[in-house]
């Protein structure tokens, strides 16, 4: 009787072994019973008793273990593993991972689908491929980040680059967006950075005309900024398309009734476009004759600081803990 109270079983399985050692048809009690017949007459009543209490006794106790060890199955069932350990907070995503999201969510939904490259690129992919000329300013140390031993290998300073990899593998039709990091050898201060966060997108198919391009980004500011935003193309320069243009938003602060966000003009820039140029299209092997397409750039620090009106662009790598925390509901 004592070895049967003092059982103990950690779970349903070793409850279950303690069942099959004491009470199955090869059991320690069962054998108990069936050399039962061996025992002198005078003692059978007494012996009888004793295999009778010791086998309600080892139900009982084995009953017991079954139920706690159920319960304790149930509680380990019903915890919260998602649950983050106290006293450690959750985290949020880093405000330009979440615009960086939103803007490739809005595009992935018109079409397009998400391309990646090397930071560190070759001058070919990142200029010579875009048509810029060989005395072009960009190329000027003041503006790029050389590898001082090999010449030809830079740190990108757009994410064109990614659009050279893509046209140079990929035959029409082309829809990628192309976010990433770039390098540019900038002092550092509240409004500019030596490296920032672009998302370039690039279209090429038969028959892609500039008013393709007008309707995505319209599309694009309305998601991002709100359904009454509008949106105005300046003539501009850039080296890989022609015609280029620079879009403007109607201020979503004034509603283009002039404020100091927007210098009281209304409009607030926020990125570049145009239609590829066929010299693009020819270097990264693709008939232009066949094909024409359109691009455009932004930047992410640009978008950000639009909608959370953050004036210093150094916050966004200081990880200071309390500028980060604000973004928290943001997610």
């Amino acid at each position: 009787m004592q070895e049967i109270a003092s059982l103990q079983a950690k779970d349903a399985q070793e409850a279950e072994a303690l069942r099959i050692k004491y009470l199955s048809k090869k059991g320690v009690i069962t054998a108990l019973m069936n050399d039962f017949r061996n025992v002198p007459p005078e003692l059978k009543k007494e012996v009888g008793m004793k295999i009778n209490e010791l086998k309600n006794a080892a139900q009982e106790k084995i009953s017991q273990l079954k139920e706690s060890s159920s319960v304790a199955a149930s509680a380990a069932d019903n915890v919260d593993l998602t649950r983050t350990p106290y006293p450690i907070k959750l985290g949020t995503r880093h405000p330009l991972t979440i615009v960086k999201n939103e803007i490739v969510d809005i595009f992935s939904r018109l079409g397009f689908t998400l391309a990646e490259g090397p930071e560190i690129e070759d001058d070919w992919h990142v200029y010579s491929s875009m048509n810029f000329a060989d005395d072009h300013p960009a190329r000027d140390m003041q503006d790029t980040f050389f590898v001082e031993s090999h010449p030809d290998i830079i740190l990108r300073s757009h994410t064109s680059s990614v659009q050279s990899r893509v046209m140079e593998s990929t035959q029409p039709p082309i829809r990628v967006i192309c976010p990433g990091r770039v390098y540019r050898n900038e002092a550092i201060s509240a409004r500019a950075h030596c490296f920032f966060h672009q998302v370039e997108g690039l279209y090429i198919d038969k028959d892609v005309s500039f008013t393709d391009l007008k309707q995505v980004l319209l599309l694009f500011a309305q998601e991002m900024f709100g359904p009454d935003t509008k949106i105005r193309l300046r003539p501009s320069y850039f080296p890989f398309t022609e015609p280029s243009a620079e879009m403007d938003i109607s201020c979503h602060l004034c509603g283009g009734k002039g404020c100091s966000f927007c210098k009281q003009t209304g409009w607030v820039e926020i990125l570049g476009c145009g239609m590829v140029d066929p010299a693009v299209l020819e270097a990264n092997g693709i008939d232009s004759s066949v094909y024409t397409g359109y691009a455009f750039g932004m930047g992410i620090e640009r978008i950000t600081n639009l909608k959370y009106q953050v004036k210093d662009l150094r916050m966004f790598s200081e990880n200071d803990v309390r500028f980060l925390n604000e973004f928290v509901s943001a997610n």
